[in-house]
């Protein structure tokens, strides 16, 4: 093997073809007695553009469409149709910081990072 050979292998990394997903089951939450699905697994582009838009504080409106976003693409179709009712329900009410915590637990489990503790 020539020094060139050695430097091109050392400069290449081949990622794979990904996970199988196909055996992993979905993630669920309960909240009002109500138990929703999510998808085992979503793209990582997704997860940094969530990232980046709830990061810019000062923009409220796009924070919170993201997140509205994120729950659209993370519930199976079933879920969210039932997610979404809850959500506008009057009687059964669902605080943003209940809403936070499903999102922080949600976005823990996708990345598999504990989050750090919360401060007290």
């Amino acid at each position: 093997m020539t020094i060139k050979e050695n430097t091109q292998m050392a400069r290449f990394k081949d990622f794979g073809s990904g996970k199988d997903i196909s055996d992993i089951e979905p993630l669920s939450f309960k909240i009002h007695d109500e138990e929703f699905f999510c998808t085992p697994v979503v793209q990582g582009k997704f997860l940094l553009e969530l990232i980046s838009a709830t990061s810019d504080s000062e923009d409220t409106t796009s924070s919170a469409r993201m997140v509205n976003d994120f729950f659209s693409h993370v519930l199976f179709e079933d879920s969210y149709d039932r997610f979404e009712k809850l959500l506008n329900d009057k009687h059964r009410i669902v605080q943003v910081e209940t809403l936070s915590e499903i999102v922080a637990w949600l976005m823990q489990e996708y990345t598999n990072r504990p989050n750090p503790p919360a401060e007290v």
